[in-house]
């Protein structure tokens, strides 16, 4: 549904905000004959079921049509998937937590807890960067963490390839509060002054340079309160002025869905999508979410992550699981774009030519090439020396 604006051409303000025209919106339903491959739907959010369709990942087609899919879900669709089972072994989930949880003490040792973004300060507990910091706590983990076919093609399916990965865990004890209704990075975390004042189009851009996605750590039935969705509702034109409105967030409570996780399921959703985490209610359950915030290789991503530091970190491992065999290519290829900065730009073009087309050689590409040609984790450091070099001259 496209969404003209009453008030100022080309803008939206809060006028142009209507609460009918955003209830039609959320009416919608999910037809399955418009997710073939989902196994289920439920609550309007179609469900797949990965272990019947990761073997599609590995073939160029059927991949390119879930894929498609899934795009069209995130853009006109619900505006939010369940991959379930996205991990086959939860081991890895397992030794990741561990490592999370000596962080998030040494964190609270060293720093007083960190700041929530929804939440008091050591209400919750959140690492920031939990991308980087996995990578330094054990390269061996973050490898098999983040070789992942299925978390790979939902990121590609929305934004394209290069994408940057960055990730912040979300520990929520029992009694935590939930958050109020919001729309995400990049519009989304402006004040709503600040929002008004980019173009219409620009609203329209804003949710396809972000894609919102978290890797369940345990069980998480309803009372442990996984995040309240609005399906359908990032098609809404003004969605970043209007969400802030109390009759909207009042509709939201009205409307809003949930959806139990097991350990190993991954949800994605569209950052423009209503929504909000909810309240953990049950007595004992401690909600362990990974948050995966993936940008556009186009787009700035929330954090800055020291690439270089986590490719010399990750290539010994790297090194280890092809020649054991212990990861597919497919599953490294995961890893590398999780960890490898795979967009050329911004560089020094004049130290930094193109090489062989239209723009230098990539760090992912240096990456995957010295894998293949297995150069020592020696040589491959000061060939990202080399590269990050030219880049700030």
């Amino acid at each position: 549904m496209t969404y003209s604006p009453k008030t100022t051409p080309g803008y939206y303000d809060p006028d142009s905000c209507d609460l009918q025209d955003f209830t039609a919106l959320i009416d919608q339903t999910t037809s399955a004959k418009d997710v073939p491959h989902a196994s289920t739907i439920q609550k309007n959010v179609p469900i797949y079921e990965m272990n019947d369709l990761r073997a599609a990942l590995l073939q160029d087609q059927p991949r390119k049509a879930l894929m498609a899919e899934w795009a069209q879900v995130l853009r006109t669709g619900a505006g939010v998937m369940v991959l379930k089972n996205s991990y086959t072994d939860t081991t890895v989930l397992d030794q990741a937590t561990d490592l999370y949880m000596k962080i998030i003490e040494d964190e609270k040792q060293r720093l007083g807890g960190a700041a929530d973004h929804f939440a008091a300060a050591g209400a919750n507990d959140r690492v920031w960067n939990s991308l980087q910091k996995l990578c330094e706590a054990s390269p061996d983990v973050f490898l098999k963490y983040f070789a992942n076919t299925a978390i790979a093609a939902a990121s590609e399916a929305w934004l394209g390839p290069n994408y940057q990965m960055t990730a912040q865990v979300n520990l929520v004890h029992p009694g935590g509060a939930a958050q109020q209704a919001h729309r995400d990075y990049h519009l989304g975390f402006q004040s709503a002054d600040i929002s008004m004042s980019y173009p219409a189009h620009v609203h329209d851009l804003s949710p396809v340079l972000t894609l919102q996605g978290g890797i369940a750590h345990c069980d998480m039935p309803l009372e442990s309160g996984p995040t309240k969705l609005l399906p359908f509702s990032q098609s809404y034109g003004p969605g970043y002025t209007a969400w802030r409105r109390d009759e909207f967030r009042a509709l939201f409570e009205e409307r809003y869905v949930q959806l139990a996780l097991n350990k190993g399921d991954t949800i994605f959703f569209n950052p423009a999508i209503f929504h909000a985490a909810g309240a953990n209610t049950s007595e004992g359950i401690h909600r362990f979410v990974n948050l995966l915030q993936v940008s556009s290789a186009f787009g700035r991503a929330l954090e800055a992550i020291n690439r270089d530091k986590m490719c010399k970190l990750t290539f010994p491992s790297a090194q280890r699981a092809k020649a054991s065999n212990t990861l597919s290519e497919a599953e490294l290829a995961a890893a590398i774009a999780a960890t490898a900065e795979g967009y050329s730009f911004p560089t020094n073009l004049d130290l930094d030519p193109p090489t062989n087309g239209l723009a230098p050689q990539t760090q992912a590409a240096c990456f995957h090439a010295a894998l293949q040609a297995e150069t020592s984790p020696e040589a491959f450091g000061k060939q990202l020396d080399k590269m990050s070099a030219v880049k700030r001259a």
